[in-house]
């Protein structure tokens, strides 16, 4: 039951994290970093701590009462996850929903199965699998397949991309995307997967607040929001200073008292937009609770965004006008990132 539960909760927050990026799409003449920087301010620190004491009303005097060392080592993992959020955003930015989802969550997937393993290898923890635990299990060598093959579905998706960078001119490819651009749109992605994937550590490493959260007596379903609040400190640090930047050469802080905009609805729906974000967390918290923060959680819920975000890209027609081998590509690349999922949950089992 609790591991039906963990899928549930996790496919919830996939769901969430997959439909985030909608509400910006109905922004009007605003910067990227003033939509940005509002969504940012909802989804790292406005919605966290009200979804922290509504579950967990004591969450401050468990962080003031942690260790120095738990918190800063969970800050600076947020901090650096925080570097691959910013580049999320230019990655679809440049590729669009569904090949810039797939590539950034793939590698961030790939990344946050495998390297929290690596380090088990080199600071053993009771309870805790490392990637020689897995090399020697059948369960294990189950769960690295799966990665390799999510990897590999990575690589197919990647393959359609360039497929649609040839057949496309320039204006029918920004008729979906108006910023398609193939070279930097696939390095600042591969970047963001690399850097993403420090939230998994960042759950790791803030795993006593969890627990203090547990020992306190609170419902444990809930316990990872004490320790969201810490990681999303360092993602809001690291945004708010970059956007702050932008605005500032770019001018672009007066799009706040810009009139020929729209300037409640894009308040709304880029504030909108970061709630939605952050219930990806709020639900995965759950999921995690339930699964254990392994290779199979974290793989399973970034897949499950790559899913829903590829709906999305659909449904926005971004593969509209290319042939049908490049639509099969896509397709195909699509169903070996699902197929990954499926491998990991199998070993996971074992």
């Amino acid at each position: 039951m609790q591991a039906i539960l963990g899928v549930l909760f996790h496919s919830l927050g996939g769901v969430a994290a997959g439909s985030f990026y909608m509400p910006y799409n109905k922004v009007k003449g605003w910067a990227w970093e003033t939509y940005w920087m509002v969504g940012g301010v909802m989804s790292w620190l406005i919605v966290p701590p009200i979804a922290a004491y509504l579950t967990v009303p004591g969450f401050m005097d468990i962080i003031t009462a942690s260790s120095s060392t738990i918190l800063g080592f969970t800050f600076l993992m947020g901090l650096l996850w925080g570097v691959g959020g910013l580049s999320y955003g230019l990655g679809v930015r440049y590729l669009g929903m569904s090949l810039g989802n797939s590539v950034v969550l793939g590698f961030c997937a790939a990344f946050g199965a495998i390297v929290p393993s690596i380090y088990y290898n080199f600071k053993p923890e009771v309870g805790k699998t490392s990637f020689t635990d897995m090399l020697g299990s059948s369960g294990g060598q189950i769960v690295l397949l799966g990665v390799l093959i999510c990897l590999l579905g990575i690589v197919i998706c990647g393959k359609a991309g360039m497929l649609k960078e040839k057949e496309l001119s320039d204006e029918e490819k920004k008729k979906s995307i108006s910023e398609f651009n193939l070279v930097k749109g696939l390095i600042v992605a591969i970047l963001s997967g690399i850097l993403s994937s420090f939230f998994s550590f960042g759950i790791e490493a803030g795993k006593p607040l969890a627990d203090a959260a547990i020992d306190s007596g609170y419902d444990s379903l809930f316990a990872n929001n004490v320790t969201f609040v810490v990681i999303l400190w360092g993602g809001l640090a690291t945004n708010l200073i970059w956007t702050t930047l932008l605005s500032i050469k770019n001018k672009s802080y007066k799009d706040f008292t810009n009139k020929t905009t729209p300037i409640r609805s894009n308040l709304l729906f880029s504030a909108l937009a970061g709630t939605i974000w952050f219930l990806q967390f709020f639900f995965y918290g759950m999921g995690e609770s339930k699964l254990g923060n392994g290779a199979s959680s974290w793989i399973l819920h970034m897949s499950t965004i790559i899913l829903t975000a590829n709906l999305w890209g659909i449904y926005r027609k971004e593969w509209h006008g290319v042939a049908k081998k490049t639509k099969t590509t896509i397709t195909t690349g699509i169903i070996v990132i699902i197929l990954s999922v499926v491998l990991v949950g199998i070993g996971n089992s074992i």
